[in-house]
């Protein structure tokens, strides 16, 4: 990817030569996400033009500099099947990450496939190969996942984590997903798990919506069907005994979603904004009716550490039967299809879009 808009060029790359406690891999599959839609749109800065997408992403080792093992000293050699934290360089010295704790808004971290430029090498999936520089926490994809079900998660696995886990669920809380895409499907997903009593969901199109009803949500609005703001907050309120939901997780992209959310929660209730990864413009809102008056808590949602994508691969592995994550993969591309899997994800054609490089050796599902 060159540039905003531009069409996307197929190049090749040297083979990299790995410094000590480098991993190379062969990719099986990489994501295509909202985020490589935004890229492709111009909505997000500082973007080190030309990139290689794809930030989350599997593959094969097939070979290894030193003898690099995961965050819990397990060795790593050629053959594994591997998944890997997309995020690297945190300094660890800064005050966001030694007084703030807050390692995901550290100056110096950079993420593959987003602010790593193809000049610097093989740091994005959408490629035959990845490079994981050493420190990349590079984890085994173990107890019978397969990289369908991990992939079938992908970025919206941690990330929906992370928002529920930030919002606290409460044993037997309603909690409303605004947004039926990735990180909405696995919200609602782990809202579940973590003891939610009911999960709503507005959202579209048809396909994703029936999407989450075969996965448990209880209750469903469909965008195309109730367009109206009035409307479906009548309908949330007789969901809720007229008091609105527990806990709202914006999941959706659009700025006006977040003001909906402030009109569905419950007074006392939280909201998480976990959607607005890019500036998709403003929101008016009154800040007594809608905060003050209502004592809500409003949270931010900004990425993800390594210890959410860690648990929600646990939370993966004991489910992947019960919510058949591999099922949301829709369908899957190859190196050349890249920009019909852009435009598929754009229109919300698909689900979930997967890069699959013709040359991986491995079916997806492989263990």
């Amino acid at each position: 990817m060159t540039a905003p808009h531009a069409p996307l060029e197929l190049r090749e790359h040297p083979r990299p030569v790995l410094p000590p406690g480098g991993i190379l891999i062969e990719t099986l599959a990489s994501e295509v996400c909202g985020t490589d839609v935004h890229l492709h749109e111009g909505r997000l800065d500082s973007v080190p033009w030309p990139i290689i997408p794809g930030h989350v992403s599997c593959g094969q080792v097939i070979e290894t500099a030193g003898a690099p093992r995961d965050p819990f000293g397990e060795e790593i050699v050629q053959g594994d099947v591997v998944t890997f934290y997309d995020v690297f360089g945190q300094c660890g010295s800064c005050y966001s990450c030694l007084v703030a704790k807050q390692e995901t808004r550290c100056p110096h971290r950079r993420v593959y496939g987003i602010t790593t430029s193809a000049t610097d090498g093989l740091l994005g999936g959408w490629a035959t190969h990845i490079e994981l520089r050493p420190g990349v926490r590079t984890v085994k994809l173990k107890g019978g996942v397969g990289v369908a079900d991990f992939m079938g998660g992908g970025c919206g696995l941690p990330t929906g984590f992370s928002a529920i886990e930030r919002g606290g669920v409460v044993f037997g809380d309603t909690v409303l997903i605004q947004g039926a895409g990735p990180v909405g499907q696995s919200a609602a997903i782990f809202a579940r798990l973590c003891g939610a009593g009911r999960v709503l969901m507005i959202g579209g199109p048809a396909n994703r919506i029936a999407a989450a009803r075969a996965r448990g949500v209880d209750e469903t609005i469909d965008l195309a069907k109730v367009s109206d703001p009035a409307e479906r907050r009548r309908i949330v309120l007789d969901q809720t005994q007229g008091r609105g939901a527990d806990l709202v997780i914006e999941a959706t992209g659009n700025p006006t979603a977040v003001r909906e959310a402030l009109e569905l929660v419950r007074d006392g209730g939280r909201v998480v904004v976990v959607g607005q990864y890019t500036d998709a413009g403003d929101i008016t809102l009154s800040p007594h009716r809608h905060l003050n008056r209502k004592h809500i808590t409003l949270l931010g949602s900004w990425g993800y550490e390594f210890r959410h994508l860690y648990l929600s691969m646990g939370g993966l592995e004991r489910t992947r039967e019960r919510f058949d994550w591999a099922g949301f993969v829709t369908r899957e591309y190859d190196l050349h299809e890249a920009t019909r899997a852009l435009e598929d994800m754009k229109a919300q054609a698909v689900l979930k879009a997967l890069i699959r490089p013709s040359s991986a050796s491995y079916l997806l599902g492989a263990s």
